[in-house]
């Protein structure tokens, strides 16, 4: 693949604010000057240790140490080549990417291509949701109470009867039958090549940046002979465990909201009903049960770094929609936030509440909604007969477990009280249980969970340096904050008192590693420099490094940043002069006074106290 022009990559890497590209998956706060913080995407966490400096470009993780650019963080969340990454990023920003043989940009290969033939596909069936043959589909949807509107803002859409019409259609595109079934679109029978998807109804499914990766598709023919619903398979761009539909549409009103609340519905139309009835923040998996890998994509969405969020899980009140309860409650001790149901009135989905009942009878699931513990205790209760004792012993012995699963120890004993009525038992009894189930807990959970071992030094040998290991002098403190403001706002500080002060060595080994590379950067004006430097700093130093750049400065704001950085490049230099003077002192007491060597050290003692003295006054 011809190679981009270095200018090009530098460029559209300047004109990318870092924190758009990261915002899309992580819900980012604020966290000191020119610093945003959020769940990190890359390990799973309870708090916030992922940091992003919008201004230098960068990002780094405090817990996992993962570090990088708005390119690196593109090629590791979606997987694509260092090329691929630079060209979706032009293409957001609209700049035309140069070439090294001169030549236009050419056609992109790998997963880009499967991103390209999925958005293409998306148009097909857009396009035929118009036809006649569509009847029936348009047909559906009114009766569900989506008008023409509805269906175009959730790009619903129609894929024909026939055997091979979207193939046909997209291979005149110059989509090739390999990349086709790549992206999951076609398959292969022994009648040769055909549309997966055909005389559906199409929902085109996207991930949280809005790219369409895949469909889920409803059959609306009597003789289809597949299933009710079909999906996208497994494919490079689709993992279905990982994937939340409406969560594009979703995720800004989750991240603003007071409180940020996610609500979980089961299908496509569900979806689609709860955010034209005004619960924007409605998502539902795909062909696949809630599970942890959910979880993470929702906490980093969510900012769950505390419980003030809520995620609220409709589901239908059958037995199979307590069962899915039941499921999502194994995986509540995950999120932070608390967890709700919320059962519409006669077991009606939100589809069919907001065509039955309107609008506010769906937002109105808001306030009927339980906690998830209560949820659970009910079912689990309403399976022992509590008239008999034998009945109580064996509803305690199961709910026990459910109540020592609270981490809330304000919330714990109110539900041993609840538990308690309940079963009509003594609240000591009650208590004893749950704590005997919580010891128990623990206990297996220890023995399925070992500590992993730190990878870093596992395959290495050698630990990294962190800013946690680095030894607490004073001159460690004093080169620590130099390098963290150099790093930092290096580009507005005094070019030549910077580099002087950068000059010599430091006292700490793993600061002047750092040291090394800032000193040696070329133009500290330059957009990445700052980049460039961390990733030129050798190991074991460069995690160090990255915590340099990352860690909130100590200031008030960014006027106040510079001054301290300024400051603190002074006092480098004066520590060096300090130095000189010492040495030179030493030097004077090993030679006679009126020898021309004494006389030439004290007028260099006298020119070094000069140049204290104006450092100290500046």
């Amino acid at each position: 693949m011809p190679r981009i022009r270095q200018a090009d990559v530098d460029e559209v890497k300047a004109r990318t604010n870092i924190a758009d590209i990261v915002g899309e998956r992580v819900a980012l706060k604020s966290a000191g000057v020119g610093s945003l913080k959020g769940l990190c995407p890359f390990h799973d966490e309870k708090s916030p240790s992922f940091h992003v400096r919008p201004q230098v470009g960068y990002y780094h993780c405090f817990g996992c140490g993962e570090s990088g650019d708005v390119y690196s963080f593109l090629r590791e969340m979606d997987h694509v080549s260092f090329t691929e990454a630079v060209e979706r990023l032009a293409g957001r920003i609209g700049y035309a990417l140069h070439y090294e043989d001169g030549g236009s940009a050419p056609e992109t290969s790998g997963r880009s291509r499967l991103y390209a033939a999925n958005t293409a596909a998306a148009e097909f069936f857009r396009a035929q949701l118009l036809s006649p043959e569509a009847e029936i589909g348009r047909r559906f949807l009114g009766e569900r109470g989506f008008d023409a509107g509805a269906a175009a803002h959730f790009g619903v859409g129609f894929a024909p009867k026939g055997w091979d019409a979207m193939l046909k259609a997209l291979t005149a595109q110059g989509f090739t039958r390999d990349e086709l079934s790549a992206a999951g679109l076609v398959s292969t029978g022994q009648r040769g090549v055909y549309d997966r998807f055909r005389g559906r109804l199409v929902w085109p499914i996207r991930d949280v940046s809005g790219q369409t990766i895949g469909f889920g598709a409803r059959k609306l023919f009597d003789d289809d002979q597949g299933p009710k619903y079909l999906n996208t398979p497994e494919t490079p761009i689709y993992k279905k465990a990982q994937v939340l539909y409406g969560l594009d549409l979703a995720k800004r009103d989750i991240a603003r909201g007071d409180p940020r609340r996610v609500v979980v519905v089961e299908g496509y139309t569900d979806v689609m009903a709860c955010h034209l009835a005004g619960l924007t923040t409605a998502i539902a998996t795909c062909g696949t049960a809630f599970g942890t890998d959910h979880i993470k994509v929702l906490r980093r969405v969510m900012g769950d770094d505390n419980s003030s969020g809520e995620v609220v899980f409709t589901f239908d009140g059958d037995e199979a929609g307590q069962k899915a309860a039941l499921r999502a409650f194994t995986e509540d001790d995950r999120f932070n936030a608390q967890t709700f149901v919320a059962v519409a009135p006669d077991g009606l989905d939100p589809c069919d509440l907001r065509l039955q009942r309107g609008d506010a009878a769906v937002r109105g699931l808001m306030d009927a909604k339980v906690p998830m513990f209560e949820f659970a205790l009910d079912r689990k209760l309403g399976g022992f007969d509590l008239s008999t004792v034998e009945g109580r012993v064996g509803a305690l012995r199961a709910a026990a477990p459910i109540v020592a699963e609270i981490r809330d120890r304000l919330l714990r004993p109110g539900y041993e009280r609840v538990l308690a009525r309940r079963l009509g038992m003594d609240p000591t009894e009650v208590h004893g249980e749950v704590e005997r189930a919580a010891r128990g807990g623990a206990q297996t959970q220890n023995r399925r969970e070992p500590v992993p071992a730190d990878s870093a030094s596992g395959a290495t040998g050698i630990s990294p340096v962190t800013l946690g290991s680095l030894p607490r002098t004073a001159d460690a403190a004093l080169e620590r904050d130099a390098l963290m403001g150099a790093l930092q706002y290096g580009h507005q500080v005094d070019h030549d008192l910077l580099t002087r002060a950068l000059a010599d060595d430091f006292r700490t080994p793993g600061l002047d590693a750092v040291r090394e590379a800032v000193a040696s950067a070329a133009n500290r004006s330059r957009a990445g420099w700052a980049t460039d430097a961390v990733n030129a700093v050798r190991e074991p130093y460069r995690s160090l490094a990255g915590e340099l750049l990352m860690t909130p400065f100590p200031a008030r704001n960014e006027e106040s940043a510079v001054a301290s950085t300024t400051d603190l490049a002074r006092r480098l230099i004066l520590r060096r002069l300090q130095q000189d003077k010492f040495e030179l002192s030493s030097a004077l007491q090993r030679v006679p006074a009126d020898s021309d060597g004494g006389r030439a050290l004290r007028m260099r003692l006298r020119d070094l106290d000069a140049e204290r003295q104006r450092f100290a006054e500046s």
